[in-house]
């Protein structure tokens, strides 16, 4: 008997995913939200930051001084990989002006005076100006500067200490007396696309699924089909659940798949866990996103538009609250806590602790318990869907 049910069961779910992939047929936007949409920002952010870095961002010199440790100085600038001098100017006015006209996000300036201070120990003073308005942009432009400065600084320093008769091998003691090594963990190349792309993209293609969970099920109640759906499986809600979402289900793993397929194996992003594991929490995030989904749409039954407005909300603060552009550690408390509320920043530990530094799973055994989590959470409003399948109705 129980063998008898599993089949029906199985079967009307099949008949309902039938039904579900003749819709897409139907309207052509459903694929273009769901494929073409993610398609285009994984190429989008990888070919716009392919380098990893933004480099040859334009800055303008202002060499009020002009002189020969000036000009050396200003070509050691240029040859940095993130700085290009694209405009000198003969005054701050001129310069200042072009950056509000958005032509430079920076500006160098040496004032007059300042080779003749240096040789003199008279410490002159360097100015710096950087555009914050684009953040990115002017904390590399004053990276860069500051340590041409530095290395600037430390060659009048050398060349003073020569002109005093200290020998080779003393200087450089006197200079650096401490060597620091830098060893980056996880992203040794510093490439921003290993933790962005690898970030946004699987973010958005999150939020498109909460979106497109809520608007499949509300689609049903707006054409007024709920209780035909219902009818299809026997009764069991969780059998039109399911059979209405296995497409995208499928679907979706499928195209998560493709695009950590793209970073690892194409790109070549480090991946220390290896393309299976990353590959599961891909599935598991699929999952707990289409749970999500369906549970914001079990709070607003028929009230399709709520529902989206709620997924909309939250898929965009998971953005802010992931933690990859702001550490979690860092927020206030009370943020600390709400950040385990979004899937992306489960995933977004998974990926930290296992692509980039290889730890075992059973470290990140939370976040693994949280994304099932989200995957069981409409369970808990079971209730209130059924009662929507039988006597709610559409509110536009």
């Amino acid at each position: 008997m129980n063998n008898q049910s599993n089949i029906k069961w199985w079967s009307a779910i099949g008949k309902i995913s039938e039904r579900e992939l003749r819709s897409f047929a139907k309207r052509p936007i459903f694929l273009v939200c769901m494929i073409l949409a993610p398609l285009f920002f994984l190429v989008l952010f990888t070919s716009m930051m392919n380098s990893g870095l933004p480099t040859k961002l334009p800055a303008a010199l202002v060499d009020e001084d002009n002189t020969m440790v000036t000009r050396s100085m200003v070509r050691i600038l240029g040859s940095m990989q993130e700085t290009e001098i694209v405009a000198r100017y003969d005054n701050f006015t001129q310069a200042r002006q072009a950056m509000q006209r958005g032509e430079i996000y920076a500006i160098f300036r040496i004032p007059k005076g300042t080779t003749e201070a240096a040789l003199t120990s008279r410490q002159p003073c360097i100015a710096f100006y950087t555009n914050d308005s684009y953040y990115v942009a002017a904390s590399l432009l004053m990276k860069d500067m500051r340590k041409m400065s530095e290395m600037a600084g430390i060659a009048i320093t050398r060349e003073t200490l020569r002109a005093r008769g200290v020998s080779e091998g003393a200087i450089m003691p006197i200079l650096q007396p401490i060597v620091v090594e830098s060893h980056p963990l996880g992203n040794p190349y510093l490439n921003y696309s290993v933790v962005l792309s690898n970030l946004i993209v699987p973010g958005i293609l999150m939020l498109v699924i909460l979106l497109t969970t809520s608007y499949a099920l509300g689609n049903e109640w707006k054409r007024g089909r709920q209780g035909k759906l219902l009818r299809m499986a026997g009764g069991n809600t969780w059998v039109a659940v399911v059979g209405k979402l296995l497409p995208q289900t499928m679907l979706y793993t499928l195209l998560f798949w493709f695009i950590q397929a793209v970073f690892y194996m194409y790109l070549g992003f480090p991946c220390a866990c290896g393309m299976p594991r990353m590959m599961l929490w891909g599935f598991l995030a699929v999952l707990a996103s289409q749970g999500l989904g369906l549970f914001f749409y079990e709070l607003f039954v028929g009230e399709m538009r709520m529902a989206l407005s709620a997924c909309s909300l939250w898929g965009v603060l998971s953005f802010s609250l992931a933690g990859f552009s702001f550490p979690v550690s860092a927020m206030v408390l009370p943020l600390q806590w709400m950040a385990n509320l979004f899937p992306l920043h489960h995933y977004f530990q998974l990926y930290e602790a296992q692509a980039l530094n290889g730890y075992p799973a059973m470290y990140e055994w939370p976040s693994i318990v949280a994304l099932v989590g989200f995957v069981l959470l409409p369970v808990l409003l079971t209730g209130r869907l059924h009662d929507g399948f039988l006597n709610k109705e559409y509110v536009p």
